[in-house]
């Protein structure tokens, strides 16, 4: 009888569903391009972070933007969470119409983009995108950008190469984030005036008191920069990968998620995840979206599991 009885309940335990991976090994280490903004850098940690919780090993790997879009192209580098659009379209464009790479959706909405100045320069009459030629002396002529290679850069070396706002004879500073900030904050502490690219979400708008440029002629997109962040993948991956491409597709991020985590960076001076691992600890039921109908790698269900090993 008893060896009857633990027939059964090894029987009983042999049909009994197990989990299996629920992607191939491929899957399990999914490269990110971080192109050093700090909101890129913000989001692209948080997601990291996650995936970690859920058993991925991913890799982040910092890249200009047109290295990005040749390596996800080239099928290198797997997901970019940068693609801000209409800014980026012309390098994204082709390269989704011919198929090379893939958008998966939309991270964030109520972005913006556009030239920026101290509330005190626009108060003074530089309030649109035609009187920056008119401040060309107390500018310098110079406009401050962010790094060479970038999106951003192109469109106004475009418009300066075509005089477009009569700039033809303005000097564009290319620089790091950080480097054309700290050249915005020496700018309004000497009560001077400056031009440069702005957007958010970001820690500027809270940080210095700035407008934004009106009446841009559709430079950086409709609506005077009114922008969307899109998420790119290579080409095949959420079918590959459909566990980690549903992920992707429930991420979305808000701007004012984003301004916390960015002010975490640059105000406070933590790395992009440690502000990750905080804003995550202050806001776990951001998960519950995140993870809907996603496992861990292993297959298991994927919320409880990423709650415990965050500690949330």
């Amino acid at each position: 009888m008893k060896r009857q009885i633990a027939i059964a309940v090894f029987a009983s335990f042999a049909v009994l569903p197990r989990a299996e991976a629920a992607e191939p090994a491929a899957c399990q280490a999914p490269s990110f391009s971080d192109v050093g903004w700090t909101d890129i850098s913000a989001t692209t940690a948080t997601s990291a972070m996650i995936l970690e919780a859920l058993g991925y090993q991913p890799d982040v790997q910092i890249l200009s933007v047109a290295v990005t879009y040749e390596s996800l192209k080239k099928g290198d580098t797997d997901i970019f969470l940068g693609n801000w659009m209409p800014l980026q379209e012309p390098i994204q464009k082709p390269l989704v119409d011919a198929g090379e790479i893939e958008v998966v959706r939309a991270n964030l909405d109520g972005a913006l983009i556009g030239f920026a100045v101290p509330k005190a320069s626009y108060d003074a009459g530089l309030k649109t995108y035609a009187d920056i030629a008119k401040f060309k002396d107390k500018l310098g002529s110079k406009i401050y950008g962010i790094e060479a290679g970038s999106s951003a850069n192109a469109t106004i070396l475009k418009t300066i190469e075509e005089n477009g706002f009569e700039l033809g004879d303005f000097e564009l500073v290319e620089s790091s984030e950080q480097g054309m900030l700290a050249q915005v904050q020496r700018a309004i502490g000497a009560g001077e005036d400056i031009v440069f690219f702005g957007w958010r979400p970001h820690p500027m708008n809270v940080r210095y008191e700035l407008e934004y440029l009106t009446d841009g002629k559709d430079m950086f997109g409709p609506k005077d920069g009114a922008s969307t962040v899109m998420t790119n993948t290579r080409k095949g991956l959420s079918t590959e990968c459909p566990n980690l491409g549903k992920f992707l597709s429930n991420l979305a991020f808000t701007v004012e998620a984003e301004d916390l985590m960015m002010s975490y960076i640059l105000d406070e001076g933590m790395e992009p995840r440690a502000a990750a691992e905080r804003w995550l600890k202050d806001n776990p039921t951001a998960l519950d979206a995140w993870l809907d109908g996603v496992t861990t790698f292993a297959g298991e269900p994927g919320l409880a599991a990423a709650k415990s090993s965050l500690g949330l």
